[in-house]
């Protein structure tokens, strides 16, 4: 029984140059086929590059794309995949100086925080309103996206390519 497929997108929002190689690489061992990238100037960090590839392949082919790229170190990236049948969205985020984060993701790209995860928010805090707010500040994400979204403004208007069938 094969695998469903989806798509998702990956934003590789900010790499130093010597790097595009080696992400290309990346790429081309989870997809099993060349990628052809195209590379444009991040002014957000004078000297870095960024790119978004468009992709669709098997469910969790966002996950073995994060695992690949995490692995790189100086890579700001995210990575989107849409839910299929069987399968929740998510979406991964990557700095090097928070690492990776993982959220399910609805289908409007909404980050999904799970009852047990709430409830952990609240037992842990031990009834303090602050500690509450770091914990779903966590849950959700924030730190990755505030770190992110100087990157994310650069690149509007950036071209897409799309990589198809990957895995």
């Amino acid at each position: 029984m094969s695998s469903p497929t989806t798509r998702g997108v990956l934003y590789v929002h900010c790499a130093p140059r010597a790097l595009c190689p080696h992400i290309q690489w990346a790429l081309e061992s989870v997809s099993h086929r060349r990628t052809d990238l195209q590379w444009t100037p991040q002014n957000a960090e004078p000297g870095c590059v960024r790119t978004e590839l468009e992709w669709s392949g098997r469910a969790g082919t966002g996950a073995l794309l994060a695992s690949a790229l995490r692995t790189l170190g100086r890579v700001r990236f995210e990575v989107t995949e849409n839910a299929s049948q069987g399968s929740d969205g998510s979406r991964w985020s990557f700095t090097p100086d928070l690492g990776i984060f993982h959220a399910t993701t609805d289908v409007a790209g909404n980050i999904c925080v799970s009852e047990d995860r709430i409830r952990y928010a609240f037992e842990a805090s031990g009834g303090d309103h602050s500690a509450v707010v770091s914990e779903l500040s966590l849950a959700l994400g924030e730190a990755w996206d505030e770190e992110l979204e100087p990157f994310r403004h650069a690149a509007e208007g950036a071209p897409v390519r799309w990589l198809h069938r990957v895995g």
